[in-house]
């Protein structure tokens, strides 16, 4: 998407996909995929995710990427944190302790803009995508992430001709033909998530799942 769809979004308080809490497959499935407890964590296309919060209160130094720049103050502002920004040639750099927020487009980032993350975590990302864009997605994520490095990822299921993106769905066949030849691919767990949200049958979908993957860069 463009990115004036998504700054429009924000002015505009469209965020929906925005949840105020600590996302609950992140809180259980983090644990279990071997993330060293010292590793620094990249977490793309972040909006004003309390993900982050969460991955530093675990010890992680974290490192995002967001695009929009109202969504990164608002994450500073709502955890009543002043960060420091400074101004570098493709990105403004936001930090305050262990966080740090790129504010870029995320295709623009390098692996030394990481700082050393070997872990990642995508809620939102490639969801945030059409399809014609996550081939380049993938492409990035094995470009900045270096070999055996791990990380946790959603994705959304549902038939797409039933409901406009974004977020969009991304089937596991896809995520499988994404990841070859850059991750290997592990599932998880795959949650039916029309019973646990009936805004979702509200909307004509009859059918929604969450997967949750591991991927490790080969």
């Amino acid at each position: 998407m463009e990115t004036q769809f998504w700054v429009d979004r924000w002015q505009a308080g469209n965020i929906g996909f925005h949840r105020p809490n600590f996302n609950e497959y992140l809180q259980q499935y983090w644990p279990q995929i071997g993330v060293d407890p010292a590793a620094k964590v990249f977490v793309p296309l972040c909006g004003k995710s309390l993900d982050l919060t969460w991955l530093a209160q675990q010890g992680h130094s974290v490192i995002g990427n967001e695009v929009v720049e109202q969504a990164v103050v608002d994450f500073f502002t709502e955890a009543e944190l002043e960060p420091t920004r400074v101004q570098q040639e493709h990105f403004e750099d936001f930090s305050h302790g262990d966080i740090r927020i790129l504010c870029g487009d995320h295709f623009a980032l390098r692996e030394g803009d990481l700082d050393g993350a070997t872990a990642w975590y995508d809620r939102a990302a490639q969801v945030a995508l059409p399809p014609e864009t996550r081939e380049a997605y993938y492409d990035k994520l094995a470009e900045l992430m270096p070999v055996g490095s791990i990380g946790l990822s959603l994705a959304f299921e549902y038939p797409q001709e039933q409901k406009d993106g974004p977020p969009f769905s991304v089937e596991e066949d896809e995520v499988q033909r994404l990841c070859h030849g850059r991750f290997s691919v592990e599932l998880l767990d795959r949650m039916d998530r029309l019973a646990l949200e009936p805004r979702l049958v509200e909307q004509g979908l009859t059918r929604a799942d969450e997967a949750i993957y591991r991927l490790v860069r080969t």
